[in-house]
């Protein structure tokens, strides 16, 4: 999750057409949201642990501008390519080096109404960034894995993102929509951000930002007993403000980051009163063994029930 930061960009490869503006409620009916696959969160942390490594080999960060993002970039960008999704690198300038988003196409559905998932892989300098936010970038790369393992075959069409250069201010995914024909940012039914979801001493928050993907979120984590509360600590902090100013509507998840757990949440959800959420955000600590795996396995889950539940896969 980011504070600031300004950039001045490059196009060297378009983005894929993006799609087209519907309303973000559910595309499915109940029947199809129950068949949302549940994530492996083994899978998810085998991620975590490659992240983890290509930090360790590149300086122990995977930031704007350094080896370890690219080659986070090129880990994932392996993954998709093998399992079938067209994948579209896009390349911008920021803070004097070259920044790098990377784009996922799943081929079919309708591409005038596109269902769109994102996480920021850059890490800052402090440190390997693994719950910030290699736990965003694993969740949604696992959900990828599972649509093409699963040979799913939804009535939208499904875009996941992974941003570059975040945590200078959301530079990437600012390039991306500022480069974006109004007629693409139309076809765009709603921008779903996962940034950091797998906290050590977890809370559930979800994005109000729209009501109809608010909604599918609090149904999941309401049908498992787990309480929610309205995410407040990153509103404009991340990588769905860019959609969100260009009126696409916007949903997502958090678990917390240095705001204090209160006696009343750790009463809801368990964990340590008067902590931070992580109390190593942002900071060398932020290694694989900074994650709750609880909380990244409800998450993941979480991720994979929005995307069935609204691209009616």
């Amino acid at each position: 999750m980011a504070a600031a930061g300004t950039a001045v960009a490059a196009l060297v490869s378009a983005a894929p057409a993006t799609s087209a503006a519907a309303s973000a409620r559910p595309a499915a009916d109940s029947r199809t949201a129950l068949a949302a696959p549940d994530i492996s969160v083994a899978n998810v942390k085998a991620h975590l642990t490659q992240l983890q490594s290509i930090a360790t080999a590149n300086g122990g960060n995977r930031a704007h501008g350094r080896p370890g993002y690219k080659a986070s970039l090129d880990y994932i960008k392996g993954k998709l390519d093998a399992a079938g999704y067209t994948t579209t690198v896009q390349q911008f300038t920021s803070s004097g080096s070259t920044g790098y988003n990377l784009i996922a196409d799943w081929p079919g559905g309708d591409t005038n109404n596109v269902v769109f998932s994102g996480a920021h892989l850059d890490s800052v300098t402090a440190g390997p960034g693994i719950n910030d936010n290699g736990s965003g970038s694993a969740g949604i790369l696992e959900t990828a894995l599972t649509v093409a393992r699963q040979g799913a075959k939804p009535t939208k069409h499904l875009r996941f993102a992974w941003w570059g250069a975040e945590e200078l201010g959301m530079v990437g995914s600012r390039y991306y929509v500022n480069n974006l024909p109004s007629a693409e940012r139309a076809k765009i039914d709603g921008y779903l951000n996962f940034d950091m979801i797998g906290s050590p001493n977890p809370g559930y928050f979800v994005y109000d930002d729209d009501p109809g993907i608010e909604s599918v979120f609090k149904a999941f984590f309401s049908a498992k007993g787990v309480p929610t509360e309205i995410e407040t600590e990153g509103d404009g902090r991340s990588d769905h403000a860019p959609f969100k100013n260009v009126g696409i509507p916007v949903g997502g998840l958090f678990s917390g980051a240095d705001y204090i757990k209160t006696s009343a949440q750790a009463q809801k959800w368990g964990g340590t009163s008067g902590r931070a959420f992580d109390s190593c955000y942002h900071r060398s600590c932020d290694t694989s063994s900074n994650i709750n795996d609880t909380a990244l396995d409800r998450n993941s889950d979480a991720i994979a029930y929005a995307v069935w539940t609204l691209g009616g896969a």
